[in-house]
């Protein structure tokens, strides 16, 4: 039987960081970019779906934004594991539901929801054809009405980012061999071809100015391993007042059904 070196990572990392944003992605900012762009989406009184969920970080953080019902699902046993273990510790009484799930084939009635979002999920499918399966299933739960938000990450982003950096003679960017980054084109192409209408929200472009390139330039960052060189606050901070120009490589695609 083939092994899923997908899914694998992402249950060695359920496993190591548990209920972290780590177990995720180490980048806090991004994340937190992430979960204010889908919360602004969401209003009191939603029944909403995390498709991929993980281990429930960005759900809890909607549930404390606002009074909704909240169901998270995710295809990492693990990584449902730790959810459930963090909502029975602090959240048992609250209408947040967590099960394990693929966004490939959701396993609820169509229009349930009136929000759904993705959260870097369809980037860890293995191709274009069950990206399309997913974005299917994730347009079919909403409900008539309702708000389908793909946050997602893209090609085109990177390889403008990777432009920037040949120019002062940086190394590239990589894409994870766990991720398929979606393109832009193609994906805007499908909407267009099936009716779907689209808006497209760069809401992380200064941060990845910031982070991805410019920190390099005006810092020593082997004096500030992973995340935690300070000029990414400073650019989370001016990302949350301005953006825009192509450079963010995790950006949103909204759906009106």
């Amino acid at each position: 039987m083939k092994k899923d070196f997908i899914k694998e990572t992402w249950e060695k990392n359920a496993a190591q960081f548990k209920t972290s944003h780590w177990a995720s992605w180490g980048d806090i900012y991004a994340i937190q970019l992430e979960i204010d762009n889908n919360a602004q989406f969401i209003k009191d009184g939603d029944k909403v779906l995390d498709v991929g969920c993980a281990n429930g970080y960005s759900a809890f953080e909607q549930f404390k934004k606002h009074k909704i019902e909240i169901h998270g699902i995710d295809y990492s046993e693990k990584m449902i594991e730790h959810a459930l273990d963090e909502k029975n510790k602090n959240y048992a009484k609250d209408p947040i539901i967590f099960g394990v799930g693929d966004i490939r084939k959701i396993d609820y009635p169509s229009e349930t929801f009136d929000v759904v979002y993705t959260t870097r999920v369809l980037i860890n499918l293995s191709n274009w054809e069950e990206q399309v399966e997913g974005i299917k299933e994730c347009i079919r739960v909403a409900k008539k009405g309702g708000t389908i938000v793909f946050s997602e990450a893209f090609w085109e982003p990177l390889v403008l980012l990777n432009a920037l950096r040949t120019l002062k003679n940086l190394p590239s960017l990589i894409e994870h061999d766990f991720n398929r980054y979606i393109k832009k084109s193609k994906l805007e192409k499908y909407f267009s071809e099936n009716k779907i209408a689209f808006e497209n929200l760069d809401f992380t472009s200064v941060y990845y100015l910031g982070s991805r390139f410019l920190r390099e330039l005006v810092t020593q960052p082997e004096l500030y391993p992973g995340y935690s060189n300070p000029i990414n606050e400073l650019f989370f901070q001016i990302e949350q007042k301005f953006s825009g120009g192509g450079f963010g490589i995790q950006q949103a695609y909204v759906v009106k059904k």
